[in-house]
């Protein structure tokens, strides 16, 4: 996996960002020059998916060819493909604490689960499942940082940002397809 930055102050400056289309729906990538900031899960509409992406984008360039490599992986993945995400990210305004946790739900490997207690476990605080609940509760990079891959204890999907039926969805299209 690429390097994730780790520097704690990011201006706007160099900010750019690309709408584009999948077969679930409008997307969204917002990156700076260090790597991906915010991913916004498919849409209904380009304006649903710009809203999403926040102020952020005010100062930010359009550049539908900039993110063309993850466009379409990202497109591919939504088609049920399987896909990788090496892509390089920006976490620079992420707890050290957020960044642990993104960086190990990161590893988890392509249709394969885990728990928010083995994710605790991996990040050297055992007692804090539920605080990784909440650190993927605001993962800004969902599908590139897989929090759809950690499930509760007892086997249920937990919630999703993209919605519960979505989190169930993908997880049985990367299960399928493990061995393709």
């Amino acid at each position: 996996l690429a390097p994730v930055m780790k520097s704690t102050c990011r201006t706007n400056e160099g900010l750019i960002y690309t709408i584009f289309s999948t077969d679930a729906g409008w997307m969204g990538v917002l990156g700076s020059p260090v790597g991906m900031l915010r991913i916004v899960l498919p849409q209904p509409s380009t304006e649903h998916a710009l809203e999403l992406l926040g102020s952020s984008i005010d100062h930010a360039q359009s550049d539908p060819q900039f993110f063309h490599d993850l466009k379409e992986r990202l497109i591919a993945y939504w088609r049920g493909k399987k896909a990788s995400f090496p892509d390089r990210l920006d976490l620079s305004g992420a707890t050290a604490f957020q960044r642990a946790v993104w960086e190990q739900t990161r590893l988890i490997p392509y249709g394969e689960v885990r728990g928010y207690g083995w994710v605790a476990q991996q990040v050297g605080s055992p007692a804090a499942a539920r605080a990784v609940g909440q650190a993927l509760s605001r993962n800004p990079l969902p599908i590139i940082i897989p929090c759809h891959r950690v499930i509760r204890k007892t086997a249920e999907f937990g919630s999703y940002g993209g919605g519960t039926a979505r989190k169930k969805a993908i997880l049985g299209w990367e299960a399928a397809r493990v061995n393709c």
